[in-house]
Order: structure tokens, then sequence, then C-alpha cells
């Protein structure tokens, strides 16, 4: 049985990528959520909620745009050594 640094890199890079885009998932899913009771909650008069949640917010889509770049560099490297250079 082969351990991960034995694994072709294409396998290592395809389960970063799926851990990546899991988490990308669970970010945006949360993002929904908070938007939604951020709404909600202002909506309902509670103004001092919308600030944190922005910022919270804005917070959550530099992790998503963080792991996108990710997903993004290693593809090129996976895509880069399947083509041998």
């Amino acid at each position: 049985m082969r351990t991960s640094s034995e694994s072709p890199p294409q396998n290592r890079g395809l389960t970063a990528i799926a851990g990546a885009m899991f988490l990308i998932v669970v970010l945006l899913i949360v993002q929904i959520w908070l938007l939604s009771a951020a709404l909600e909650s202002f909506l309902a008069g509670h103004r001092q909620a919308a600030l944190p949640a922005a910022v919270f917010s804005g917070v959550m889509f530099l992790m998503c745009l963080g792991f996108y770049v990710f997903v993004d560099r290693v593809d090129s490297e996976v895509r880069g050594s399947r083509n041998g250079g």
C-alpha cells in the first residue's frame, strides 16, 4: 500500500482541491445563512447587528477567495506535472 508521500501528484492535487472546494461550499452556506439572519435582524429594527455581520461576511468572502486561489494554483500545478512540464 502506498503512503501519501508515494502517491502521484495528481492524486494529492485532487485531494487538496476536493478539500478546498468542500470548505468553500461550507463557507458559502454559512455566509448565506449570515446574510439572511442579518437582514432579518436589520429589518426588525436591530440596526447594531448589521455592521458586525457585514464585516464577518467580508472576512468569509476573503477566505473563499483565498481557497479559490489555492485551488487554481494546485490545479495548474497538477496539470503542469501531468503534461510533463
